[in-house]
C-alpha cells in the first residue's frame, strides 16, 4: 500500500512556473515508478510525465515536452513535477500515481497502482 498526497498546486498567470509535489508514504518508495496525470473538466484523464522508481527512465507527454520536468527524491519519499511556460491549456486537476512496476514509465491510468486526491492548477492568459 502506498499513500500518495500532492502539493503546490495554485493560480499562476501564462508563462509562468510551478512545482508539484508528491510526497509519499507506506511502502518502498524506490520499487515504484512514478507518474504524473492531469484532468481537464469534461475531459478523461491525461498522461502527463512518468519517471522510473531508480529515475534511470522519464517520459513526457509531447504536450508538456520540453516545458515540464519529472523528478524524484527517494531519500525524501517524494516525485516533483517542475512546471514551467505554463499555457492556459494546462489548467487541471493535477494527481500523481504510483506504479508497482518500477522498471517502467508507463502512460496509461490504469497501469497505476495508486492515486493522489490530486491538486488544482489554474493558469490565467
Amino acid at each position: 500500500q502506498v499513500q500518495l498526497v500532492e502539493s503546490g498546486g495554485g493560480l499562476v498567470q501564462a508563462g509562468g512556473s510551478l512545482r508539484l509535489s508528491c510526497a509519499a508514504s507506506g511502502d518502498t518508495f524506490s520499487s515504484y515508478a512514478m507518474g504524473w496525470f492531469r484532468q481537464a473538466p469534461g475531459k478523461e484523464r491525461e498522461f502527463v510525465s512518468a519517471i522510473s522508481g531508480t529515475a534511470r527512465t522519464t517520459h513526457n507527454a509531447d504536450s508538456v515536452r520540453g516545458r515540464f520536468t519529472i523528478s524524484r527524491d527517494n531519500t525524501r519519499n517524494t516525485v516533483y513535477l517542475q512546471m514551467n511556460s505554463l499555457k492556459s491549456e494546462d489548467t487541471a486537476v493535477y494527481y500523481c500515481a504510483a506504479d508497482r512496476n518500477g522498471l517502467g514509465v508507463r502512460t496509461a491510468p490504469f497501469e497505476y497502482d495508486y492515486w493522489g486526491q490530486g491538486t488544482q492548477v489554474t493558469v490565467s492568459s
